[in-house]
């Protein structure tokens, strides 16, 4: 069944022609992370497929997985391709690599997503909170509601975790 939703006034639609990337939403419209655990050899895998990226087996299930992580990399957009995130700017699309399954199967290998840096309640963040967020940061999922059963994860800072000192971008005022 297809997933319908809105978020900041775009239509999402998901319809049954990616039955892994629907259901792996899905679980998340449920506030869970989850992700597919290939039978064959055990390794969670993202984003969702049809089999398995090592060895193209299909069998997998769906595992819940710890929904914390460090900010690897950021784009700080200051130009809105849409409309409806001119009022949003900046904004952070951050790439987060899970604690879970880091180093594996190699040493190169992690389970990274990419998503924007919210404030605890879903909206995005504000400048202040920009600010604090960089590369080393820690962070963990909040879940954006925008349909019945649909969800979209994003990131928050971490509370939980402990303190650091993020490396960020020279912004061209500091010298």
């Amino acid at each position: 069944m297809a997933l319908e939703g809105e978020y900041l006034g775009i239509q999402l639609f998901l319809g049954d022609e990616d039955p892994e990337i629907r259901e792996f939403f899905e679980w998340c419209g449920r506030h869970e992370l989850r992700l597919q655990r290939w039978k064959s050899n055990g390794l969670l895998s993202y984003p969702p497929g049809t089999a398995s990226p090592w060895d193209g087996t299909p069998e997998f299930e769906w595992s819940p997985v710890a929904a914390r992580g460090t900010v690897m990399s950021y784009s700080e957009v200051h130009h809105a391709i849409l409309p409806t995130f001119r009022e949003h700017l900046p904004y952070l699309l951050l790439r987060v690599e899970l604690d879970q399954q880091r180093g594996q199967p190699t040493e190169h290998e992690a389970i990274r997503f990419l998503g924007n840096l919210v404030a605890p309640d879903g909206t995005l963040a504000p400048p202040d909170l920009l600010k604090q967020v960089g590369i080393g940061s820690r962070v963990k999922v909040v879940y954006v509601d925008v349909g019945e059963g649909f969800a979209i994860p994003q990131w928050t800072l971490d509370e939980d975790a402990d303190p650091a000192t993020p490396w960020r971008y020279d912004d061209g005022q500091t010298r």
